[in-house]
């Protein structure tokens, strides 16, 4: 098949997948990741090689209801035959929920003005064996009440240098505008969801390990607020687990976040 500009076009995926069978998002030579899945999807049912670019990298062991990624393949396709294809030749643990033809200027990930992820807590002593790598299992006894008050902290516009970790690189802006800041409880389940214009390495992560100090009582709100404002990683405690987090979905207009009721602020 022909692979020239002008017999391509860009289309625009949402993906789901279960995190626990992969080592992430980002491809890593032939080892099991999302995106190699994807990509090895592309070179199966069309003989060609095409990069997926995703909204964003999720960690290992990280799950997605809602990533969007894009990818040039031939043009003219039916989206939902397309959709039917990549899920007859992906595992289960991928699937593809949408599918629609993109501007050719359309990046997942650069084209993205806002993002929700959700954290899912378990909290009780016993963990069902289908919750296992799915939650955050957390044994002990939180005052969930105290959590929900500390989570307005951090909404509206803040440097959240205190909870990015950093790899090999320094974030040279660290401040982004939270929208959204709830938790909610239908014990043993605890549910936390933040909505922002973009987010920091691991600072969905880092900001629950700090809430939930707060429900085992180590934390106050006030001390969330001391650590926000000093905008230094070591003054934050350490990384929830990746098994509970999950992407829910990415934004590409303002309008679609008023709609959802996750405007930015």
């Amino acid at each position: 098949m022909s692979t020239k500009k002008n017999s391509m076009s860009n289309y625009r995926m949402t993906i789901y997948y279960d995190g626990r069978d992969y080592l992430g998002w980002q491809r890593h030579g032939d080892k099991p990741t999302v995106q190699y899945a994807l990509e090895q999807a592309v070179g199966k049912l069309f003989d060609i090689r095409s990069a997926v670019r995703a909204s964003g990298r999720t960690d290992r062991g990280a799950h997605a209801n809602g990533q969007v990624v894009s990818v040039e393949l031939p043009v003219g396709l039916n989206v939902e035959e397309l959709k039917e294809q990549f899920n007859g030749v992906l595992a289960e643990t991928v699937r593809v929920l949408e599918v629609s033809e993109a501007r050719r200027d359309f990046h997942a990930c650069d084209s993205a003005i806002g993002k929700c992820y959700r954290y899912v807590i378990w909290n009780y002593k016993k963990l069902p064996v289908e919750r296992d790598g799915r939650v955050w299992h957390v044994k002990s006894h939180l005052d969930v009440e105290a959590m929900m008050a500390a989570c307005s902290v951090f909404e509206g516009k803040h440097d959240f240098a205190s909870f990015a970790t950093r790899p090999n690189f320094k974030q040279k802006v660290t401040t982004r505008i939270v929208s959204r800041a709830v938790m909610r409880q239908d014990l043993p389940l605890i549910t936390f969801e933040i909505c922002a214009d973009g987010f920091l390495y691991k600072m969905v992560r880092n900001i629950v390990r700090s809430i939930v100090k707060v429900g085992e009582g180590r934390y106050t709100r006030d001390d969330l607020q001391r650590i926000l404002e000093e905008r230094d990683r070591k003054a934050a405690p350490g990384t929830a687990p990746a098994s509970g987090l999950y992407l829910e979905k990415v934004y590409y207009s303002a309008d679609e976040m008023i709609e959802d009721g996750r405007g930015l602020i």
